[in-house]
């Protein structure tokens, strides 16, 4: 299998140059020669953006007039209902039933049509759309274009932290450690590349151990408060962990929950529980790390309220 090369994510930062925002790092002396990557700081509240973003725009013109369907819990779907609103085309998002209500309005609030199955429909029926319509299907993490446009974050924080260490990043479906590492292992071997999970969604780390994929079933995965992260790795996305990332940690919830209000009160920054577990491999596993200046990266903000409020 073909993975992302540099080149390929350096492509990415040319067509999502002026779309997507170039987000700082925050220093967070609160927890150590740490640095925040606040992703959520995106239109849509989470890194998403890049690789949606990338793969419109990479779409000949006459497939793109058509329109993109995907399937997603909530910020892959905002994300790419925000490009295709931008570049005028239709777009029809398959979420799970039991996502969160705030993230399926914000998805609708973007102009996008929402098909609510079963968590374990979503896969077909979007590939079903597609085929019926004519649509372009775009997944949230098992597609080059869309890797290629998440590892422009790896690209920016080596650009703002030539003396980064380490660079932590969460891990779900995979596409954004993926892209990350590899971009940061392109330019920079000598850094760190951690990828973080819950342990109730652990399957990456247990895939990264054995050496093999491994599969969890949803109902184990659906227990972690980070919504975001209950998606099992691809062949693709588990072949660049396996050839760039150096280590995968796991979180407990408690750990996860801390960092979310450490994030907030030390750093006045909202993170949803999975944009937050990144802070929380941190803060737990300190000891792992390799001396000197981190970065973990905040991939997303779109928190539930009562969620945040209980935290807090």
């Amino acid at each position: 299998m073909d993975l992302v090369t540099l080149t390929d994510v350096r492509a990415a930062a040319g067509n999502i140059e002026g779309r997507v925002v170039r987000t700082p790092l925050i220093a967070a002396p609160w927890a150590g020669p740490l640095w925040l990557k606040p992703e959520s700081l995106q239109p849509i509240g989470a890194f998403k953006l890049r690789g949606a973003y990338h793969a419109v725009a990479s779409l000949p013109a006459d497939v793109q007039k058509n329109g993109v369907v995907a399937h997603s819990s909530g910020n892959h779907a905002q994300a790419l209902a925000y490009a295709a609103r931008d570049y005028g085309i239709p777009c029809v998002i398959v979420m799970p039933d039991a996502a969160l209500p705030a993230k399926i309005a914000a998805t609708r609030a973007l102009g996008a049509e929402v098909v609510l199955v079963g968590a374990t429909e979503r896969l077909t029926e979007a590939a079903a759309i597609a085929a019926d319509r004519g649509m372009s299907l775009i997944p949230p993490f098992d597609h080059p274009d869309v890797i290629a446009g998440q590892g422009t974050v790896g690209l920016e924080i080596l650009d703002d932290l030539a003396e980064v260490a380490c660079v932590l990043v969460p891990v779900g479906g995979g596409g954004l450690a993926s892209g990350v590492a590899a971009a940061v292992k392109a330019l920079r071997p000598d850094v760190t590349v951690v990828g973080v999970e819950p342990e109730l969604a652990g399957d990456a780390a247990e895939s990264f151990a054995a050496g093999e994929l491994r599969q969890w079933p949803l109902e184990k995965t659906y227990r972690t408060i980070a919504d975001g992260l209950r998606t099992n790795l691809s062949e693709r996305t588990f072949a660049h962990l396996r050839t760039y990332v150096d280590e995968m940690l796991t979180v407990s919830e408690k750990q996860i929950e801390d960092a979310m209000g450490r994030i907030a009160v030390g750093s006045r920054l909202v993170a949803e529980p999975s944009g937050a577990v990144s802070v929380a491999g941190y803060l737990a596993h300190r000891e792992v790390l390799p001396p000197g200046p981190a970065v973990a990266v905040i991939s997303g903000g779109n928190v539930d309220p009562s969620v945040l409020a209980r935290v807090l």
